[in-house]
């Protein structure tokens, strides 16, 4: 993992996060997978984070991310999860009918200090193959 910079200070700082959808649905699969990636990406993009992995479960989400602490994981989540819940529910009226919200208010995230961040990557990339 690089050591990166903005104006003011160095930082290295990794997150593993995973969400689900309401009442843990398969929704995310199809249509609504590739979507629902291309949306997370620029979301990303626009916060000025790094995307190391994604993958998404037909009932939750995986996300690697490096994120600038003055940004912090927690807006970044939460404007990865209001985008995405709005823009999907638009485009794939079908969400509406079966979740009354897309995402649970919840979510999980840990930092990857403690272990390699290829061995968490490996381990985000090979989840569709469990």
């Amino acid at each position: 993992m690089t050591l990166r910079t903005n104006s003011n200070i160095a930082f290295q700082c990794a997150f593993h996060v995973v969400w689900c959808p309401g009442y843990r649905r398969r929704v995310l699969g199809g249509r609504i997978e590739e979507r629902l990636k291309q949306l997370i990406r620029e979301v990303i993009e626009e916060k000025g984070a790094w995307l190391v992995e994604l993958e998404v479960m037909p009932d939750h989400v995986h996300l690697l991310v490096e994120v600038d602490p003055q940004l912090g994981i927690h807006t970044l989540v939460k404007a990865i999860k209001g985008r995405t819940s709005r823009l999907l529910r638009e485009e794939f009226p079908a969400l509406k009918s079966k979740l009354p919200t897309l995402w649970t208010n919840s979510s999980s995230v840990a930092t990857v200090g403690g272990a390699p961040l290829d061995v968490v990557k490996r381990y985000v990339e090979k989840q569709k193959n469990r």
